[in-house]
C-alpha cells in the first residue's frame, strides 16, 4: 500500500533549514509509490509544485485524508543537502511525525480531491447498456492478463467512463478510453493520452494498484477510480457523492453483463 506522508511536514521542515527553497516542493513516483522532496529524487518521475508563502494554509499535494504518519530524511545531492520524505541510499532521518489532513473548507458541500492514480468524482461519459466486446479485443485482452485483470471489469470501467471513445475529454480534465487525469496517465507513463492502448494499459496498471490496495474489493475500487482513494479513506467505503454512488452502481451492472457476455460465471457475494 503506499504510504502516504502530509506535504505540510516536509515545507514546514525545509522553511526553517532550507528558506531559498521553501517555496517548491517536488511530488515524486516511483514503483507505485509517492514521496516528497526538495530536489528530484534520482530514479523517480517529479513533478514541481510551487507554493505561496503567503497562502494560509499549505495545500495538500497528496489527497489522502485523515490521520497519516511519515518521516523525514536528509542527504547530500549534487554538493547540496536536500530532504525527502523517501528513504534513499545515504539518507539520515530526521524526524517522524504524525499529521491530520483535512478536506479543504472551500466547498460547502463535500468533494472528492485528486489523488495517486484517481480522478475527481463524476458521473462518467458512457452509458451503461449492452456489453460490446467488439471494441479493441486484442488491447483489452492484452492489458487484463498483463495486470492480471478480470477483463470483464476492466472493459466495464471503460464503458463507464468514455464508452470506449478513444477522443473523449471530460469537463474535469480525464481523457481516453480509460479517462485517466493528467497526472495519472504521466504516473503510468502514457505519452499520448487519446492512444486507445496506451490509455487501456494505463488504466489496467492504475486498476491493479487500486485493487491491491482495497485486498481485491471492487466496489471501492471503483469508488476510489470515480473519487480518489482520499475520499474512500475519508468515509471508510464508498463516498456518498450522488456521481459515484451512480458510478459503482453503474460499473458493478456493467461488469456483470461483461461477465455474461464473455461466457464467465457471475461473481458470488459482494461486488
Amino acid at each position: 500500500m503506499v504510504r502516504m506522508v502530509p506535504a505540510i511536514a516536509l515545507v514546514m521542515v525545509c522553511g526553517m533549514a532550507l528558506p531559498t527553497q521553501a517555496r517548491t516542493v517536488y511530488r515524486c513516483m516511483r514503483d507505485g509509490t509517492v514521496s516528497l522532496a526538495t530536489a528530484p529524487e534520482p530514479g523517480s518521475g517529479c513533478e514541481a509544485h510551487y507554493l505561496d508563502d503567503n497562502a494560509a494554509k499549505v495545500p495538500n499535494l497528496w489527497g489522502e485524508l485523515g490521520t497519516v504518519s511519515g518521516a523525514l530524511y536528509q542527504r547530500v545531492q549534487g554538493g547540496k543537502v536536500v530532504y525527502s520524505t523517501r528513504n534513499l541510499p545515504g539518507s539520515t532521518r530526521v524526524f517522524g511525525f504524525t499529521y491530520t489532513v483535512e478536506p479543504s473548507p472551500a466547498s460547502a458541500t463535500p468533494q472528492a480531491s485528486e489523488t495517486l492514480g484517481a480522478s475527481l468524482a463524476h458521473a462518467g461519459l458512457g452509458r451503461a447498456g449492452k456489453a460490446r466486446l467488439d471494441r479493441y479485443p486484442v488491447e483489452f485482452r492484452k492489458a487484463a492478463k498483463a495486470s492480471k485483470l478480470d477483463e470483464a471489469w476492466l472493459r466495464a470501467i471503460a464503458h463507464a467512463e468514455s464508452g470506449y471513445d478513444a477522443r473523449a475529454e471530460s469537463a474535469k480534465g480525464a481523457q481516453g478510453v480509460m479517462q485517466l487525469m493528467p497526472e495519472v496517465a504521466r504516473e503510468q507513463g502514457v505519452r499520448d493520452p487519446f492512444s486507445a492502448s496506451d490509455s487501456i494499459n494505463a488504466g489496467a496498471r492504475h486498476l491493479r494498484q487500486l485493487l491491491q490496495r482495497y485486498g481485491g474489493d471492487y466496489t471501492r475500487a471503483a469508488a476510489a477510480y470515480n473519487a480518489g482513494v482520499g475520499a474512500v479513506a475519508k468515509y471508510r467505503g464508498v463516498p456518498p457523492y450522488r456521481e459515484t454512488l451512480d458510478y459503482v452502481r453503474k460499473v458493478a451492472q456493467l461488469h456483470a453483463h461483461y461477465r455474461a457476455a464473455m461466457g464467465l460465471a457471475p461473481l458470488g457475494g459482494a461486488h
